[in-house]
């Protein structure tokens, strides 16, 4: 099955964002797991060091905001919203494990 955004055929979950969302990446190229936790499983240490560069990348943008860089202060926006999301594969997996639902179930 193909997908199509406009006459645009995506070929990735990451281009489907792009067209559909209207954005590709945060300033510099900064990944979305920065601000969201990655999929995977991260150490305590990882968080703290993670959240810790997510909080300094905001504080920046919101201060280029502050100074008249409108992109910037829409860029801080979203990427402090991105911190107190869950990817969807994490909450669920956290759901099984609190349901007893799942493949051990």
């Amino acid at each position: 099955m193909r997908t199509y955004i406009g006459t645009h055929q995506v070929l990735s979950p990451a281009e489907f964002e792009e067209l559909a969302l209207g954005f590709d990446e945060l300033p510099g190229g900064l990944d979305r797991d920065l601000f969201r936790g990655p999929l995977t499983h991260e150490s305590p240490e990882e968080r703290v060091a993670r959240l810790d560069v997510a909080r300094e990348v905001i504080k920046e943008l919101a201060a280029e905001g502050e100074g008249g860089d409108e992109i910037a202060a829409w860029d801080a926006l979203y990427a402090d919203a991105l911190t107190r999301t869950v990817p969807f594969l994490r909450a669920a997996q956290s759901a099984d494990r609190f349901t007893g639902t799942g493949e051990a179930a």
